[in-house]
């Protein structure tokens, strides 16, 4: 019943290959024939995001400066991480703690969903994690510098 078809990649090359940033150009043959020889795609690492709710029913938010837009923005605790080295769940529940400090009681995968298909390549893993409670202060990296927000359910 699919009549979709996948594009074919004629070639392919890393036209920038940082630890930071890796972006692929790829030559490509659409189903319909036509050729585009310039398609880039942004190699980015997966990313483990939480969802964290306190037993008082308050979602814990992190509001923090995202310099590429210039403005600060109310987002979930989440972190890349590299599959090779620690599960998506350890990696949420690491990015929870360094980033609020708090520890959940229970944690459970909701799903697994793709940042921009369309030109990005990273998987993001969303976690539910439940009766999570302030254990630790926040270690965070030298370019964060974040404030936790608690809003009711």
């Amino acid at each position: 019943m699919n009549n979709l078809k996948k594009w074919k990649i004629l070639k392919s090359k890393m036209v920038l290959a940082h630890p930071w940033c890796q972006v692929r150009q790829d030559e490509i043959e659409l189903p319909n024939g036509k050729i585009i020889d310039d398609y880039f795609v942004s190699i980015k690492p997966d990313v483990a995001m939480v969802l964290p709710i306190t037993s008082n029913k308050e979602i814990i938010f992190v509001r923090q400066y995202r310099h590429a837009v210039g403005e600060f923005f109310l987002e979930l605790p989440a972190g890349n991480f590299d599959p090779t080295k620690e599960s998506a769940e350890i990696a949420a529940i690491r990015e929870l703690r360094e980033e609020t400090g708090y520890i959940p009681q229970e944690v459970r995968k909701i799903g697994t969903l793709y940042d921009k298909p369309s030109k990005d390549t990273n998987q993001i893993h969303l976690f539910l994690a439940e009766n999570v409670s302030k254990i630790v202060e926040q270690q965070l990296d030298i370019t964060e510098e974040i404030e936790v927000v608690l809003i009711p359910v």
